[in-house]
């Protein structure tokens, strides 16, 4: 059996915490749609995004 390792890249993207609670119930287009209307990003360059919930104990990215 091989060990496998994580390798860190150190090619990192960037990522953008948005701030407004959101309901975690929303699909990936409903958060690609706020990326792209509230931040004014496109979803589809390689950025990561990371939002919360209204209590700040879950993080969906």
């Amino acid at each position: 059996m091989q060990n496998r390792y994580l390798r860190l890249s150190w090619d990192l993207p960037e990522i953008y915490l948005y701030q407004a609670p959101i309901n975690f119930r929303k699909q990936a287009n409903g958060l690609a749609l706020l990326v792209e209307q509230e931040l004014g990003h496109s979803p589809f360059l390689g950025a990561l995004y990371a939002f919360t919930n209204r209590q700040r104990k879950r993080l969906n990215t």
